[in-house]
């Protein structure tokens, strides 16, 4: 299972679905909203997501009369750890990086 590539719009997808719960689950418009992005962005990526089995999908079971079934979305176990070491790592160099142009002692 290969990592996805952590783009600033990937990263902020993990975020959400981090931060998701089972009384406030990730759904696609949901996560578009929370991450600040558009579909055409978000849905290419949670594709990807699933591909590698860092994410689960299911349809709604009982949709909304009016509206059509939602689509959420969730980590896997696996995806929640190697998004977490993943989102980890990322802040460990970036912050390495920042000591080491002199920013912090």
């Amino acid at each position: 299972m290969t990592a996805p590539r952590l783009t600033k719009p990937t990263i902020a997808v993990l975020e959400v679905l981090l931060a998701a719960t089972d009384d406030a689950p990730a759904w696609g418009l949901s996560i578009c909203r929370e991450a600040d992005l558009g579909s055409g962005t978000v849905y290419p990526i949670l594709d990807r997501l699933l591909e590698r089995g860092w994410v689960s999908s299911r349809t709604e079971a009982e949709p909304h009369p009016g509206r059509p079934a939602r689509r959420y979305y969730e980590l896997t176990g696996t995806g929640r750890l190697k998004a977490q070491d993943a989102l980890a790592a990322r802040r460990a160099k970036r912050s390495l990086r920042y000591r080491l142009a002199g920013g912090a002692a």
